[in-house]
């Protein structure tokens, strides 16, 4: 399964990125390309313990732990429209370059930095993750936004 622990996934996402264009289509969702960049890197801040993410109400921690093994245990890709965490929404415009190049340096950061650097904080709607699956994870979801925009 692919993760960003990988070399070649690591190097995968970051020349999808790469493509990715201002006046990129939208696929689905209300995010355009860059607040999209912005987004993930929110995210892989949650992955390297910089940001701790504010838990989930209960109910919807229970259920995130219900499905966490459908999400990070195969191949199949995040559906399309997945909710988002309140605290990851980047309502303003943002530069794209800028963000793709914060993305970038925190992904490189993630790779290099391995399992035994990876947060030990639970994820908002999963709860508690092992660094695989913070990796599984992590690559899913960059994967998800970079289909979104069709790279």
């Amino acid at each position: 399964m692919k993760n960003l622990y990988e070399p070649a996934a690591v190097v995968e996402i970051r020349s999808r990125i790469a493509r990715l264009r201002p006046d990129s289509p939208r696929q689905w969702g209300r995010m355009n390309p860059a607040q999209a960049v912005a987004h993930c890197a929110l995210s892989m801040e949650w992955a390297l313990g910089e940001r701790v993410p504010e838990l989930a109400p209960f109910l919807l921690r229970i259920v995130g732990r219900l499905i966490r093994p459908f999400v990070v245990g195969n191949e199949k890709p995040i559906r399309r429209n997945a909710p988002t965490a309140r605290e990851l929404i980047v309502p303003d415009e943002r530069d794209l370059l800028a963000e793709s190049e914060r993305l970038n340096k925190l992904i490189e950061r993630f790779a290099a930095a391995g399992p035994k650097e990876c947060t030990s904080h639970p994820h908002a709607f999963f709860g508690r993750l092992t660094p695989d699956e913070w990796a599984i994870l992590t690559y899913k979801h960059l994967d998800h936004h970079l289909r979104q925009f069709g790279v």
